[in-house]
């Protein structure tokens, strides 16, 4: 399918299915900002999806087609990722064997980088935790829909902001 017929059949079936739209993505995710975040993802695999349109279906069981599939892999991510997150208890097992001083103090230093990270806008919250699982820039992309040159920006400014609130004792961060 050509660009021009992929552009127009968008067009036509995001704005008669907007609001369905809007539903689905409010269905799938409580969250404001994440709401807006998987409307714009369902969104791109709309006009993506158009790629291999054959008509077989209304393009209004399309966009739902599309957004429900959007919608559960936005669920499955949410679900790992809680999933590979650990706990400060499960961080504490892993740490090796030091004196009582050392053990406060490294529990303090994770305590509070997890408090900082928690005090992240969500889509910045994401991207450093993802980074901190060791994906690459083009994965984040992936999973957030930001562009893998923005999200090494956002780490780097994510990681300055942090070791600077850190060594402000994690005040007003």
């Amino acid at each position: 399918m050509d660009r021009d017929r992929q552009d127009a059949l968008y067009v036509e079936a995001s704005g008669a299915n907007a609001a369905a739209m809007r539903r689905v993505a409010r269905g799938y995710e409580a969250n404001a900002d994440r709401q807006r975040d998987l409307l714009q993802e369902m969104h791109l695999e709309l006009w993506l999806s158009f790629r291999s349109f054959d008509g077989r279906c209304s393009l209004r069981t399309w966009v739902y087609r599309i957004a429900h599939n959007v919608g559960a892999s936005h669920i499955v991510r949410a679900r790992r990722m809680s999933s590979r997150l650990v706990d400060l208890e499960t961080l504490d097992a892993g740490l090796p064997a030091v004196d009582g001083a050392t053990q406060v103090e490294q529990r303090v230093s994770a305590a509070m980088v997890l408090e900082l990270i928690h005090r992240l806008k969500p889509l910045d919250r994401q991207v450093i935790l993802l980074y901190m699982e060791g994906e690459s820039a083009g994965a984040i992309a992936e999973v957030t829909g930001v562009s893998p040159v923005n999200v090494a920006t956002k780490i780097h400014r994510i990681k300055r902001m942090l070791r600077e609130k850190y060594q402000e004792g994690g005040e007003n961060a």
